[in-house]
């Protein structure tokens, strides 16, 4: 009698490692959990190899640019490295937008492309598709580092340096790519377990530390401007302790909104396009300038003089006095923040007021001379004077709506648009680290992205996104991907029929706007929104506060429209 044998059970054979592995290990092992991006022929290695990594999070956006955006939120809210990950040529280059913003902004967004195969590296034109002369040459201007890997082995070493580039002080985006045939070649090297990364840290140098104090100790009439980096370095407890040690009054810049509780009696706010406040900064004896390159917001468009000694703490080195002189520390905000506290004495003098002519005691207090608390409520009082001269309760009265909506856990994100410059000055985000805007680069669809990648950042707590008609258009794309994720953002559409902003500007400038440049027609939002499967209702001013309460209470996402043609208040740099 014979017998067929039985064959031996079959598995089904194991895809070989390949160079993408080795990047999505590389990333796995320095921590990273979520990577956002956008997959392109080139860099489908990366993607392969995510479907072998199920502690890592996906989430795919439908726009390399928008991409970026919310792996820039993501990298603020949670102060970590954002992976992000695109293709060659069109796909990288449609993230600059987005690494010019988290460049300025100083948040670590590590974005990893795909080249050419190896042979096309070098500048030859050997007609690849997506080719480039040197793909690598447009990121230089934009991310703090450039990394290029041609074999393998070359892949963790990379990565850890592009990682580290990013979280060394200041944070900021980086730029690494790998060519397609990298990432697609088989490896015979374990799985990559380890790596060691030593961000830059930059503690003060003492003898700068010392002679900040002096002089500080020895103002009659310290004021702090914080700003970014502040919020960046998590320097907030040691900014508070340090300004009630001084009782100096801070004014935190738009970056910096957060940094610094918003009621407090010392807070001049984020009044910086108002010339009380310019004035109020000029007129300091010693003015401490942390995170902050006084650029063109933060000093009201220039016209910022000070007329005291100026102590500045920067960690970009290039913007250290690059717009006014001083004591310049080139450092970390919190470390330097920290060892300015531990070199003042515990408890200072009352700063002794100048002396009058008229006055003949040097011991006897000036009438004139206000409490730095008396003298941060007038100056806000008359900030609300010249406000209330306006005529813009309305925009006043929407504004505070929407913090009345929001939750004080909430974050927000804010797109280039006539509400969110209101924001810059009167928004009190109730905590640090909880807003986020595009006021660095300047860059029009920042808000809704950002707010995705803010939802992924901090999963329970509301998301708001505010953007204006102009700049939705950039990111409706993205209603798919919120609607995919079932993300909770609620997103606040301010229709104004155009670029309400550059309608102003133009007629300032030139008496008439053109037309044809910033009256937009534009869709249903409503709509639209409904057909991404997205709850959407158009609302007024009266409905608003009832409508977006709803809105951000409900589950996943949603849109909020608000016809409304806001206006910006004057100016006052144009006087100065």
């Amino acid at each position: 009698m014979s017998t067929t044998p039985t064959p031996a059970p079959t598995t089904a054979a194991r895809p070989p490692r390949t160079g993408g592995d080795l990047v999505i290990e590389s990333l796995t092992a320095l921590g990273a959990d979520t990577v956002f991006g956008l997959p392109g022929q080139h860099a489908l290695g990366l993607f392969d190899a995510l479907r072998r990594a199920p502690d890592v999070r996906y989430v795919g956006l439908r726009v390399e640019n928008n991409a970026g955006f919310a792996a820039d939120a993501y990298a603020r809210t949670t102060r970590r490295v954002a992976p992000l990950l695109v293709s060659t040529g069109p796909g990288a280059l449609l993230t600059l937008p987005a690494l010019q913003e988290a460049a300025a902004g100083s948040a670590a967004v590590l974005a990893i492309g795909s080249q050419v195969p190896v042979a096309g590296l070098g500048g030859g034109r050997h007609g690849y598709l997506h080719e480039l002369p040197d793909q690598a040459a447009a990121f230089r201007g934009v991310v703090k580092s450039v990394h290029t890997v041609r074999t393998a082995s070359q892949i963790p070493s990379a990565v850890a340096a592009a990682w580290e580039s990013a979280l060394g002080a200041p944070h900021g985006p980086v730029w690494l790519e790998i060519p397609q045939d990298v990432l697609l070649a088989p490896v015979d090297v374990p799985p990559v377990a380890e790596l060691a990364v030593f961000p830059r840290e930059l503690p003060p140098r003492r003898e700068l530390i010392e002679e900040a104090a002096r002089r500080l100790g020895a103002a009659r009439r310290p004021v702090i401007l914080a700003g970014g980096g502040v919020v960046r370095a998590g320097a907030e407890a040691e900014l508070l302790a340090l300004a009630e040690r001084l009782r100096a009054p801070v004014a935190t810049t738009f970056g910096g909104k957060g940094a610094f509780p918003w009621e407090h009696p010392l807070s001049l706010q984020s009044w910086l396009e108002d010339r009380h406040t310019t004035d109020f900064l000029e007129d300091a004896d010693t003015l401490l300038v942390v995170g902050s390159g006084l650029g063109e917001l933060s000093s009201n468009y220039h016209t910022f003089r000070p007329r005291g000694r100026v102590v500045q703490i920067e960690a970009d080195l290039g913007k250290l006095e690059s717009n006014h002189a001083g004591l310049g520390l080139h450092a970390d905000a919190r470390t330097a923040l920290a060892a300015l506290l531990a070199e003042l004495p515990g408890r200072l003098p009352e700063p002794r007021p100048e002396r009058r002519p008229d006055q003949p005691s040097p011991d006897q207090p000036s009438p004139d001379e206000p409490t730095p608390e008396a003298a941060v409520a007038a100056l806000l009082a008359r900030v609300r004077d010249r406000l209330d001269g306006q005529g813009l309760e309305a925009e006043r009265r929407i504004l505070a709506v929407v913090r009345a909506a929001l939750p004080d856990d909430a974050v927000s994100c804010w797109d280039m648009t006539i509400l969110a410059y209101w924001a810059w000055s009167a928004f009190d985000p109730r905590r640090t680290n909880a807003l986020h805007s595009a006021q660095g680069a300047g860059g029009l669809g920042y808000g809704f992205p950002a707010a995705l990648g803010a939802a992924v950042a901090a999963p329970g707590r509301p998301v708001l996104a505010v953007s204006g008609d102009g700049g939705a258009m950039y990111s409706l794309a993205e209603l798919a991907t919120a609607r995919q994720y079932d993300l909770p953002v609620t997103w606040l559409i301010v229709d104004d029929g155009g670029y309400g902003i550059l309608r102003e500007y133009m007629t300032d400038a030139f008496g008439a706007t053109s037309a044809e440049a910033t009256e937009l027609t534009r869709p249903d939002f409503v709509a639209l929104a409904g057909a991404f499967g997205v709850p959407a209702v158009r609302t007024d001013p009266e409905r608003l506060a009832a409508d977006l309460a709803a809105a951000l209470a409900a589950p996943g996402p949603s849109v909020v429209v608000l016809p409304a043609r806001l206006r910006m208040f004057a100016p006052t740099h144009l006087t100065a």
